[in-house]
């Protein structure tokens, strides 16, 4: 073989030597940016057993969309060729179990985001009616302990022999959790019950691939409605125009089936009080505001003060928030602030 020839087949093997393999896991992570702590927090159906759980699937969702998240937590499982298998899911543990430990976890691993899927294992104890008031009181000391954190609370799974029981505890549990946020927390509320079908839970409990795949869908959606919760840090500079002279972020606080709920902060960077404001904003097709509190809706959408918050000092907030009712995801569209 010539010597030109030689140095061509070497240069082609090089290069099949060192391409990826089909079908690798391919991102577009920022591998400089600091990851987001994301803390998978609950029970069995968090660890997932030897596939996982929703953890793998959402760790690739997250991935493929360049959102550099690191799950922590004090448990290692799933396959060996998945990339990131830190959580804390206790298989066998009740909501008590996970309150009397949450605090020392929250304050080793300083989770930026908690994903919270926890009472199965109350559903079949000795005081399932008592569960909700257990969740209320441990989602109080994780917001306590982390008030910066976004605290994802989801609904629980079905049971195929306690459904009744499984349907009572998530519709006892939703109002307090939309409580929280209305009061300020970082509680976000997740329906995950109907996403996951009885077929999807082989022993009535636990998900097999096709469910926890389900569950991966439902966190996704809920963590991309909330900026910042997996590294997509809030541009407040970006919605503005020139010439403006406040600004508006807004937020989604929680999520359920068909609506959510939003907080909208309005901001004075000036040096000089303003005595009104106006912020104009959109929502998904099919959502409208039923509800709206420290502000006045009208049209598509056009919020202005109330004659209680119109005023702001120079570099002062105030907030409004509303409720949106409709079919699809939560969301809110750019958001624009001029004063008065």
């Amino acid at each position: 073989m010539s010597s030109p020839l030689k140095a061509l087949c070497a240069a082609l093997i090089a290069i099949l030597l060192t391409a990826p393999p089909a079908g690798a896991d391919e991102s577009t992570v920022d591998a400089n940016a600091d990851p987001v702590r994301v803390m998978p927090l609950g029970d069995s159906i968090t660890q997932g057993g030897s596939i996982g759980g929703y953890r793998l699937d959402l760790g690739t969702k997250l991935r493929a969309a360049g959102r550099n998240v690191d799950f922590v937590g004090s448990l290692s499982d799933g396959p060996s060729s998945m990339p990131d298998r830190n959580h804390e899911g206790h298989p066998g543990w009740t909501i008590a179990q996970i309150d009397a430990n949450v605090v020392n976890w929250l304050r080793t691993y300083n989770p930026r985001t908690i994903l919270l899927h926890i009472g199965t294992n109350d559903m079949y104890g000795s005081d399932p009616a008592g569960a909700p008031r257990r969740l209320s009181a441990l989602v109080d000391k994780i917001t306590s302990q982390a008030p910066s954190a976004e605290v994802f609370v989801s609904t629980i799974i079905p049971i195929r022999f306690a459904d009744s029981t499984v349907r009572n505890y998530n519709a006892a549990i939703v109002p307090l959790l939309r409580a929280k946020a209305a009061a300020g927390k970082r509680v976000h509320v997740v329906d995950m019950y109907p996403a996951v079908p009885i077929s999807d839970l082989p022993d009535g409990i636990h998900p097999n691939a096709a469910g926890y795949s389900k569950m991966a869908s439902v966190w996704y959606a809920a963590l991309s409605s909330v900026p910042g919760s997996i590294g997509d840090p809030q541009q407040p500079g970006d919605p503005q125009q020139p010439g403006d002279t406040c600004t508006a972020t807004p937020r989604v606080a929680s999520t359920w089936n068909g609506g959510f709920q939003a907080e909208v902060t309005v901001a004075n960077p000036t040096a000089s009080a303003i005595s009104g404001w106006t912020v104009r904003f959109t929502l998904p097709g099919g959502h409208t505001v039923t509800q709206i509190w420290g502000g006045t809706a009208s049209g598509s959408v056009t919020v202005t003060n109330v004659n209680y918050n119109g005023a702001i000092a120079p570099n002062g907030s105030v907030t409004f928030g509303f409720i949106a009712s409709g079919a699809g995801e939560a969301a809110i569209g750019a958001a624009t602030c001029s004063s008065s």
